[in-house]
């Protein structure tokens, strides 16, 4: 229940598209579970907000917060399409579904735009990670034939260049040292 703080859904949603380009999950699985994820976690946003709102708003953590009752204002004068246009800002996600909670929203004007909002940005999301990974599999298999060949063409020419020094300061090194060898008395 608490992954959402640890993981952000946009994470969470790019990693499961990458995964299903990978083959490692269906695609329409990990569409079907982003979405519902999406929708539940925010309905369950929307009741803490509904139960725990108003006390919160009387005592310490909000008390006197001009954010809140700015959000609830904006929440009383949009309503719905608020809560679409939400989901895609990830500050306004994370506080929206307890706002319309608190706002007194009807839930279900709240569970319409939250399950349009949800379905579009689950699926944007997903696809974009899918695209990604796939995307990530051509340059892979492109780059490790290209980057073999690289790492090759470099290894030969630094052997290539030792080897040439070695010959060079050998050759140096017999010619220096046939000169010393003369005894000069």
């Amino acid at each position: 229940m608490l992954l959402g703080f640890v993981i952000p859904g946009e994470t969470a949603a790019l990693i499961g598209g990458v995964l299903a380009s990978l083959h490692h999950v269906d695609l329409l699985l990990m569409l079907v579970v982003i979405v519902v994820c999406a929708i539940v976690g925010d309905s369950v946003g929307y009741e803490v907000g509904k139960v725990l709102g108003p006390w919160l708003v009387e005592h310490r953590p909000l008390r006197g917060r001009p954010g809140v009752h700015r959000g609830q204002d904006l929440l009383a004068r949009r309503g719905g399409p608020a809560v679409f246009l939400g989901r895609w800002l990830a500050l306004a996600r994370a506080l929206v579904p307890g706002l319309a909670g608190m706002s007194g929203m009807r839930y279900r004007t709240f569970l319409s735009y939250n399950a349009a909002g949800g379905i579009v940005w689950g699926t944007t999301f997903v696809l974009i990670g899918y695209g990604a990974g796939a995307s990530y599999t051509a340059v892979a298999k492109t780059v490790g034939v290209y980057s073999l060949a690289i790492l090759g063409t470099v290894v030969a020419a630094v052997v290539v260049t030792v080897v040439i020094r070695h010959r060079r300061a050998h050759r140096k090194w017999g010619a220096t040292g046939e000169g010393h060898s003369e005894d000069p008395s």
